[in-house]
C-alpha cells in the first residue's frame, strides 16, 4: 500500500522560503497526488505566486479549486491570512472540510453568519456577505491578505451583488482571486481593481473543458426522452424544472419506470440505514430515493437536500428532478442535464434564461473523473411536442386530418423557445456583469462600528461618501447614491440608531457613533428595519397581545414565503366555501365572497397605517411596502409543532420554505428588534 500524501503544511520547510520555492513545493505536491495541471490552471497558479490579482474564467470542472488552494497555500506559508467566500452556506461548509484535510483543522475556520468555528484561523471559509461585513466594519485594517471570491458572477446579482463588490472597494491591500465559469467581459472590473490596489490584474480565460459537452434538442415526450437517456447509459440525469411542484410531479410520474436493478436497490437501502424520513414529506422522498429518484430544490429541508447530494455522489440516483439550484455549484456528479424548458418566472414576469444562467446549469454535465463526455438536452415546448405527435398521426392516416386539431401555446406566462434559442444560449458569451452598488442603512451602521469611526473621516458617514466615490457605478448614479446617503443618515439619527456626540479626544467638533443602548449583535439588514423600530414604538408594551403584535410587525418586513401563504389561503377558501354552501348561498355569490379571502393578516390595518406615517417622512421606503402575514404567529397561537403545521396546511413539498421563514423571523426578533422593545414574553 502506498504512503498517504502529506498535507500542504507538512511540506513547508522550517527556514525562510521565496515565492518560487513555494511554487515548486505546491507543484510537486500536486504531482504526487496525480494531478496534471491544465494550461489555464498552470498560468493562473503562476500569477498567484507572482502576487498578482487573478480573474479566472474557465469552465465548470476545469480545476479552479486547485488554483484557489494555491492562493491559500501561498498566503499561509508566508504567515498571512486568506479567506474563501461562496454564495451558499452548504458550499462554505464543504470547502471548510476540504481545506481542513489540506492544512489541518487547527489552521482553518468557518463563518456563515449563523455560527462560527475557529474564526481567527489563518484560513477562513465564509459566505460573501460575511467578508463584505468585515470589509465594511474594519476597512483596510482588516486582517485579510488574500481572498478567493468563488462564483464571482454573483457580482451582477440584483439582490446580493453588493457582497462581491464591497471587498474590492474596501480592501486595497488584499490580493484577490475572482473565479467563475460565466464571467463575460470583466474589463471595467479589472481596471478599477488595478487602480484601487495599485497592482496588476491577470486575466486567465479558457473555453476548453476537460469533459466535452454534447448538445441535443428533443421533440419527443419527456418520459420517452428520459427512458432513452437511461437506456443509452446517460444517467445520472438532472432534470431541470423551474417550479418545486413540477419537480415533485415529474418524480412521481417517473416511479412508473424501472430505473434500478436489485443490486442498486440494495445499495440504496444500505446507504439509507439509520436515516429518518421523519417529516411529512419524508414519506414521499423516501419512496423516490429507494427507486433511484431524487428531488432537489429550496423547498426541501436541508437534511433531505444533503441526502440527495450524498446518494448522487455515491452514484445511486439515476434521475434527479430539481430546480436551477444545480447552477449554484452543488457538488453532484451529473452526466446529463435535461432542460424541460428555457424560460422561467423571475418574480415579475416569465423570461428566457440568460446565457449565464443557462451555462451555469448546463456546465454541470460531465464531471472529470466520472465521465468521458457530458450531455445537455433540451425539451421543446409541450404544445410543440404534442403537435409533432398529431402530425405523425395525420401522415399515418390522412382521414384523421379533419378530426385532429393542433394545440396552441399557453395563453398566460409563456415565452417561446426553439432549437435556435437552445443553440444560441449554448454558443453565445455570457452577458457583461452589471454593478449592483446600493447604499443602505446597514452599510452606514457597519462603517460606524470601525475602530476609528469616531476619530477619523475614514469611519462613519465620511467613509460612506468615500465608498460611493470608489464604487463601480456611473457618475449619475453616484450622485443619487450620495443624496440617499444623506437621507439615511438623518433617518438613522431620528430612529435613535446613531447619535451625534462630542469628539472623545477632546478636540473641537462632534462625531457620530452607534447608540450605546443597542444590543451588540443589533442588525438592520432588512430594508424596512427602521420602519420596524418606528412601528414597534407605537405599540403598548403592557398590552396582553404585545408580543404577538410585535411578531406580526417582524413578519411584515420579511419576504413572503409564497408557497406557505398560498396554502393558508387555499385552506381558508375551502372552509369558507363549505360554510357558505351549507348556508344556502348561491354559487355566484359564494364565488365572489371566496375570491376576496386571502391568507391571515393580523394587524394589517395597523401595519399599513404606521407605514404610511413613516413613509410620509421617509419617502425612499415607498418602493418597499410591508407585507402583512401570519406564519410564525399563527404557529404560536395554535401551539402547533413544525409537523402539525405542515400537516395542517399541506406543506409537505415546501417544508424547507417554512423552516427558512421561521429561521428568518427568529433572527429578526433576536437582532433587529432592539432590547428596549422586548419583554419577558
Amino acid at each position: 500500500m502506498s504512503e498517504p500524501t502529506p498535507n500542504l503544511t507538512e511540506r513547508l520547510p522550517t527556514g525562510p522560503v521565496t515565492s518560487d520555492d513555494l511554487l515548486d513545493i505546491f507543484v510537486d505536491w500536486a504531482a504526487d497526488r496525480g494531478l496534471e495541471l491544465y494550461p489555464a490552471q498552470e498560468e493562473a497558479i503562476l500569477e498567484v505566486f507572482a502576487g498578482r490579482h487573478v480573474v479566472l474564467n474557465t469552465p465548470t470542472g476545469s480545476g479552479k479549486s486547485l488554483v484557489a488552494l494555491a492562493m491559500h497555500f501561498h498566503a499561509f506559508a508566508r504567515g498571512r491570512r486568506s479567506f474563501y467566500t461562496s454564495p451558499i452556506k452548504a458550499l462554505v461548509s464543504e470547502k471548510f472540510f476540504d481545506l481542513c484535510q489540506h492544512f489541518g483543522a487547527l489552521h482553518v475556520g468557518m463563518m456563515t453568519g449563523d455560527a462560527s468555528i475557529n474564526p481567527q484561523a489563518p484560513i477562513v471559509c465564509c459566505t460573501a456577505e460575511v467578508l463584505a461585513a468585515i470589509a465594511l466594519s474594519e476597512g483596510d485594517a482588516a486582517s485579510v491578505h488574500a481572498a478567493v471570491l468563488d462564483e464571482f458572477h454573483y457580482y451582477g446579482d440584483r439582490d446580493r451583488g453588493m457582497a462581491w463588490q464591497l471587498p474590492l472597494l474596501l480592501l486595497p491591500g488584499t490580493t484577490f482571486l475572482l473565479m467563475s465559469a460565466t464571467l463575460g467581459d470583466t474589463g471595467p472590473i479589472r481596471e478599477q481593481l488595478e487602480a484601487r490596489s495599485g497592482r496588476p490584474v491577470a486575466l486567465v480565460r479558457s473555453a476548453e473543458r476537460p469533459v466535452p459537452l454534447h448538445f441535443s434538442y428533443s421533440e419527443e415526450p419527456l418520459l420517452e426522452t428520459l427512458q432513452d437517456l437511461v437506456e443509452h447509459a446517460r444517467a445520472p440525469i438532472y432534470v431541470v424544472s423551474f417550479t418545486q411542484r413540477e419537480c415533485h410531479d415529474l418524480a412521481q410520474s417517473l416511479t412508473s419506470l424501472n430505473l434500478t436493478d436489485k443490486a442498486e436497490k440494495e445499495a440504496i437501502k444500505d446507504e439509507l440505514a439509520g436515516f429518518r424520513f421523519d417529516s411529512p414529506y419524508g414519506k414521499d422522498l423516501g419512496r423516490f430515493v429507494r427507486m433511484g429518484l431524487g428531488v432537489h430544490h429550496a423547498g426541501l429541508l436541508p437534511k433531505y437536500r444533503l441526502l440527495v447530494e450524498r446518494l448522487a455522489q455515491r452514484g445511486l440516483l439515476k434521475v434527479i428532478c430539481g430546480t436551477d439550484t444545480l447552477g449554484v455549484g452543488i457538488n453532484v456528479p451529473i452526466r446529463t442535464v435535461l432542460f424541460t424548458g428555457l424560460a422561467k418566472y423571475d418574480g415579475e414576469k416569465t423570461r428566457l434564461l440568460s446565457v449565464r444562467d443557462f451555462k451555469q446549469i448546463a456546465g454541470r454535465a460531465g464531471r472529470k473523473g466520472y465521465d468521458e463526455a457530458g450531455w445537455v438536452v433540451c425539451q421543446a415546448p409541450e404544445h410543440v411536442i404534442e403537435n409533432k405527435k398529431i402530425e405523425r398521426k395525420m401522415e399515418a392516416d390522412p382521414k384523421k386530418r379533419k378530426k385532429l386539431k393542433k394545440r396552441g401555446p399557453p395563453e398566460q406566462g409563456y415565452v417561446h423557445w426553439d432549437e435556435e434559442t437552445f443553440h444560441r444560449l449554448a454558443e453565445d458569451p455570457s452577458e457583461p456583469l452589471k454593478s449592483r452598488f446600493q447604499v443602505d442603512h446597514g452599510m452606514l451602521v457597519n462603517l460606524l462600528q470601525r475602530g476609528d469611526a469616531t476619530t477619523s473621516r475614514r469611519g462613519g458617514y465620511g467613509a460612506l461618501i468615500e465608498l460611493i466615490a470608489l464604487s463601480h457605478e456611473r457618475e449619475g448614479r453616484k450622485t443619487r447614491q450620495r443624496k440617499k446617503a444623506k437621507h439615511l443618515f438623518t433617518t438613522l439619527r431620528q430612529a435613535g440608531v446613531i447619535e451625534v456626540v462630542p469628539r472623545p479626544d477632546g478636540r473641537r467638533g462632534r462625531t457620530v457613533r452607534v447608540a450605546g443602548e443597542l444590543q451588540r449583535d443589533f442588525s438592520i439588514y432588512h430594508s424596512l428595519s427602521l420602519y420596524l423600530l418606528y412601528a414597534g414604538g407605537q405599540l403598548e408594551p403592557t398590552a396582553e397581545d404585545y408580543a404577538l403584535r410585535l411578531c406580526s410587525l417582524v413578519e411584515a418586513i420579511l419576504e413572503d414565503p409564497r408557497p406557505v401563504l398560498r396554502q393558508q389561503q387555499n385552506k381558508l377558501r375551502r372552509e369558507a366555501w363549505a360554510a357558505l354552501k351549507a348556508e344556502g348561498v348561491d354559487f355566484e355569490e359564494r364565488q365572489d365572497k371566496v375570491e376576496q379571502i386571502t391568507w391571515p393578516m393580523p394587524d394589517a390595518e395597523f401595519v399599513y397605517e404606521t407605514f404610511e406615517a413613516y413613509a410620509a417622512r421617509h419617502p425612499w421606503v415607498k418602493n418597499h411596502p410591508p407585507k402583512p402575514k401570519s406564519v410564525a404567529r399563527d404557529m404560536y397561537e395554535r401551539f402547533a409543532s413544525f409537523r402539525d403545521y405542515v400537516n395542517e396546511y399541506g406543506l409537505e413539498r415546501v417544508e424547507g420554505v417554512l423552516l427558512r421563514h421561521l429561521s428568518q423571523t427568529y433572527q429578526a426578533l433576536l437582532q433587529t428588534v432592539p432590547d428596549a422593545l422586548k419583554d419577558d414574553t
